[in-house]
């Protein structure tokens, strides 16, 4: 690889505040001066990343993901509007 072209790739921790959940993982999302810093369970210090969501808490890895009625949709349309025929 060439040298100076690729961002730093690093230990991150992501955490998704709405499940109360966090991950350590390696990313290029490196932490800036100033930005928040989490100390995690091994004692190391590592940058933080808030993400609104993840599998913690999205509706479809939870189970609680609502199916759409699309069948009744099309059919409430054709009797409100006529079937062209």
């Amino acid at each position: 690889m060439r040298e100076g072209i690729h961002p730093e790739y690093g230990p991150v921790v992501f955490r998704d505040r709405a499940a109360n959940y966090a991950f350590l993982t390696r990313s290029t999302l490196s932490a800036r001066a100033g930005e928040k810093t989490i100390e995690w369970e091994d004692g190391a210090t590592y940058p933080v990343v808030d993400v609104e969501i993840s599998d913690a808490s999205h509706p479809f890895y939870t189970g609680t993901a609502r199916v759409l009625d699309t069948a009744g949709r099309v059919e409430r349309f054709e009797r409100r509007y006529g079937k062209k025929g």
